[in-house]
């Protein structure tokens, strides 16, 4: 369907040609203008405004080479087709390298022409669209470095906004992959302390053993291994912001050191004597409802309670699925840009699938798939071949099994259905760790220990 926007102006010296084309093109819809040669096309463009122009490359005064040079010099998004005949289709192919759409030999074929130019069409209804979208991520749809102008993204950057100049306590809440720590820096960059340091620590990636140490520091000698004084993470932020990933996998041990430091600002290192004052902005963060982990004793009411002055509740996509061209159109800059890709928009087929899927993973899958689209796009849109098995609803391979056999150790039949596990769900640990039945920081722990004894075996994922 043609609309207001696509006018096309036909280019052509033979006056017979020029008015038989100018006719035919008129009755497919399409406003028309026509011109005698390069130069006149250029006075015509100004008043005329085409979408579109059909050009003959060999004219006199300016030809179409010239006429295309001039188009591009001026910055038009206008787009050019090239007519030739069959002895300059060398030079047809030259005028596609300096930014002509396409070309097509004389004698035109009216059939070729039409489903030309409603491809044309088409893309330019895209751009367009993609033109919108752009503007829109510019002007109402980011927050910092947040992406989303949906109501429960606009409700998410109203309590970043009255959070971030204080120096209180955040506690967010929200499914893996919805960008909790996304927003705990953002809090940091528009907090007085931004130009401090932002120190995050995943308390679920840390053996037990091992968090305390990281979280408040050691002297020497403090446990085995302690070789030397380090700083934990406390002294390196201070000043600055400490983000605490995973709060209600720390042990109510720690979490209740973690309490005397938030209500008196000092505190020791492991095998330490002396207290140290800090002056720490704490943010934390959980993939549990809050609420829930201090009903099952994950997370201590009292630490809850003292997290909590600011309280951020992170929508899964599945419930802001309108965010998902802002979300789209952003990653594909990044990933254009890193490996020298020109895509510009999901077709609508694409689009559509993208838009029925429900995203477990929420943002940091859509961001997975996103990036693989790109590698794989030739061209300039994503389409539905270029998205996962399991959105278009093509076969999968048969899934992986455990192949248990005699003399296998229990070790390795561990090792073996925890990588299938992980495989199985895109490498979501949160997920993984549910289906596995056992808790985020045990999965976290087993990986720690098989990839201290993986030599020569399939690669363990990080923890």
């Amino acid at each position: 369907m043609t609309t207001p926007h696509d006018r096309v102006l036909i280019v052509e010296d033979d006056p017979t040609t020029r008015a038989g084309l100018t006719e035919l093109v008129r009755t497919w819809g399409f406003a028309t203008e026509a011109a005698a040669d390069g130069e006149e096309a250029l006075q015509r463009i100004t008043d005329f405004r085409p979408s579109i122009i059909i050009s003959d490359l060999v004219m006199p005064r300016m030809d179409g080479l010239e006429l295309l040079r001039a188009v591009r010099q001026e910055g038009s998004d206008v787009t050019v087709v090239i007519l030739t005949a069959q002895g300059t289709v060398e030079t047809a192919v030259e005028a596609i390298k300096q930014g002509a759409y396409d070309y097509l030999t004389k004698p035109i074929e009216p059939q070729r022409l039409k489903i030309l130019l409603d491809k044309i069409v088409e893309r330019q209804e895209t751009l367009r669209e993609v033109k919108v979208l752009r503007r829109q991520l510019r002007d109402h749809g980011s927050f910092g470095r947040m992406i989303g102008a949906s109501p429960q993204m606009r409700n998410v950057y109203q309590v970043i906004e009255q959070a971030a100049p204080t120096a209180a306590s955040v506690l967010i809440s929200g499914e893996s992959g919805t960008g909790k720590e996304l927003v705990a820096q953002t809090i940091h960059q528009l907090s007085p302390r931004a130009q401090m340091p932002f120190v995050p620590i995943n308390c679920a990636a840390i053996p037990e053993t091992l968090l305390e140490s990281e979280i408040f520091g050691h002297e020497k000698g403090a446990f085995t291994g302690a070789l030397e004084r380090r700083e934990g993470c406390f002294e390196l932020a201070d000043r600055g912001t400490l983000f605490l990933d995973e709060i209600a996998e720390m042990t109510p041990a720690t979490q209740v050191k973690l309490l005397r430091v938030l209500q008196e600002r000092r505190f020791r290192r492991l095998g330490g004597r002396a207290e140290q004052a800090v002056d720490v902005r704490l943010i934390a963060a959980t993939n549990a409802v809050p609420a829930e982990a201090v009903k099952n004793g994950r997370l201590r009411e009292d630490l809850y309670y003292r997290l909590n002055v600011f309280a951020i509740e992170l929508p899964p996509l599945r419930r802001r699925k309108e965010d998902l061209p802002l979300l789209i159109q952003s990653f594909l800059a990044e990933f254009n840009a890193r490996n020298g890709k020109a895509v510009t928009a999901a077709d609508p087929a694409a689009m559509r699938l993208l838009e029925q899927y429900n995203w477990p993973g929420n943002v940091r899958e859509l961001r997975n798939v996103v990036e693989r689209a790109v590698i794989l796009s030739s061209g300039e849109f994503i389409e539905p071949k270029h998205l996962p098995p399991l959105m278009t609803g093509a076969p999968e391979a048969p899934a992986p099994t455990v192949a248990l056999r005699p003399g296998m150790t229990v070790d390795e039949a561990e090792r073996q259905l925890i990588l299938l596990t992980l495989e199985h769900t895109r490498d979501n640990k949160t997920r993984a760790a549910e289906i596995l039945g056992i808790s985020l920081k045990t999965l976290h722990n087993k990986l720690n220990r098989l990839r201290g004894r993986t030599s020569g075996k399939q690669e363990v994922p990080s923890a």
